[in-house]
């Protein structure tokens, strides 16, 4: 773990090290992915059988194992525990509630003249989501990415989740039938994107891929993207922290081991002012270690990504984690929100010493679809408007084009587009 102060000689370094952190070496997966993606256009679903026998450990034995059946996304939902359905079914309406808000609408705006003009947003027709499974299942992920489809007004959802040796995560599938998702296949990694871009004998192509994965997955959306829309390009999970003198040692350490208990890529970064509570958080990330059962990935993660940098005050430190531009920032200070004017980018920003990134991975409403390795400085979380597009409305009457007209068509002119020049000006008043 990076353990260092802003004046240290070697700082510089050691800060430019940490803001590689997000970087994927898609170059050296490409050639891969690129023949996966090949051979999902040019076979179909011979090639996706092929490809979960080689990576998913089964063989499917027809087309219609390829789909996991309403039925037993119904069976997962009936046998789930009471307390964890009552969970899920909360977690859901307020997500929903969140993503509601942020529908935008369609507007018009009429001139004097006659002249219309406007925006009209729909939805795209049919969006596909990518599930990661494999080590572990996120039926959260599933809610965070169906519920802003299904708000924005998408009729044909699809989605696909790798499912090792033919076993669905029953969670998972629980999710499913909660969400009122129907089309669900046992598809994973590059060839479910590939499937989902260009469409199989049994997997519909679709306008939007969305959804987190690893680098095969990620190389992957890249490649497909133009081909179809997609949400971004996500790699590791992490978390930055701002913290002063106010703050819980236990408390941090136990929020940087939460991103770096989801896998050795991920990184915790807490940044601070006061030197007393760095060398505290050093010390509670050894005494929480101890106890997780994921210790060993965890360990690994702080090892290897984790950083706690000490700075001379606040403003530096926030000078600092713009620079990171984190997908998950906790502001755990007395005044949080006398700093939020200064954060410029992070992907979710969680404010005050009882707000743990982990209850907008699962229950606050904001989508936990952020972007990772910086890409914050120009991407946004997951929304509604992934999954809608927008139209531009133009109406003009006679006094409007002959109002403008001359002047539309001296530019048309200048730039040596005679049809266009005199499209307008057959229009104008002799």
């Amino acid at each position: 773990m990076i353990f260092t102060n802003s004046k240290n000689s070697g700082f510089k370094a050691e800060f430019e090290e940490l803001l590689g952190r997000g970087k994927m070496d898609i170059a050296q997966v490409s050639a891969i992915v690129g023949n996966i993606i090949n051979e999902i256009k040019s076979d179909k679903n011979e090639a996706l059988k092929s490809h979960i026998a080689k990576f998913d450990k089964w063989t499917p034995q027809s087309d219609a194992d390829l789909k996991i059946t309403t039925e037993s996304m119904s069976a997962a939902y009936s046998n789930l525990d009471k307390k964890l359905k009552s969970a899920l079914h909360l977690s859901y309406e307020r997500i929903k509630s969140y993503h509601e808000k942020q529908k935008p609408k369609s507007w018009f705006d009429t001139e004097e003249n006659g002249t219309i003009l406007g925006q009209k947003v729909t939805p795209v027709d049919s969006a596909g989501l990518y599930i990661p499974g494999g080590k572990a299942a996120y039926p959260s992920s599933l809610l965070m990415n169906v519920i802003p489809a299904q708000v924005a007004g998408v009729q044909k959802i699809v989605v696909c989740t790798p499912t090792p040796e033919n076993e669905p995560n029953e969670l998972l599938l629980a999710a499913c039938h909660l969400c009122g998702v129907s089309e669900v296949y046992k598809v994973g990694g590059a060839s479910a994107i590939a499937a989902m871009a260009y469409g199989t004998q049994t997997i519909p192509k679709v306008d939007v891929i969305t959804g987190p994965g690893n680098i095969f997955v990620a190389t992957a959306k890249k490649m497909v993207f133009g081909d179809v829309n997609i949400d971004m390009i996500a790699g590791p999970s992490e978390i930055g922290i701002l913290a002063d003198d106010s703050a819980n040692p236990s408390h941090m350490a136990i929020d940087m081991l939460s991103q770096a208990e989801h896998d050795e890529m991920a990184s915790s970064i807490l940044i601070t002012p006061s030197q007393k509570l760095a060398d505290a958080v050093k010390i509670e990330l050894e005494n929480w270690l101890q106890k997780l059962p994921r210790h060993e990935i965890a360990r690994k993660s702080i090892q290897e990504r984790g950083a706690i940098i000490v700075t001379d005050d606040m403003q530096e430190a926030i000078e600092l984690m713009n620079q990171i531009a984190p997908e998950h920032l906790e502001v755990a200070t007395l005044s949080p929100f006398e700093l939020l004017s200064y954060i410029k980018h992070a992907g979710a920003i969680f404010l005050g010493h009882n707000t743990p990134e982990a209850v907008g991975d699962y229950m606050a409403g904001p989508n936990h679809t952020l972007p990772t390795g910086g890409t914050a400085k120009f991407y946004s979380p997951l929304g509604v408007e992934n999954f809608m597009k927008k139209s531009s409305i133009i109406s003009f009457s006679s006094n409007a084009i002959n109002e403008i007209g001359k002047e539309c068509a001296l530019i048309a002119s200048t730039e040596g587009l005679t049809a266009h020049e005199e499209s307008v000006k057959v229009r104008l008043k002799k």
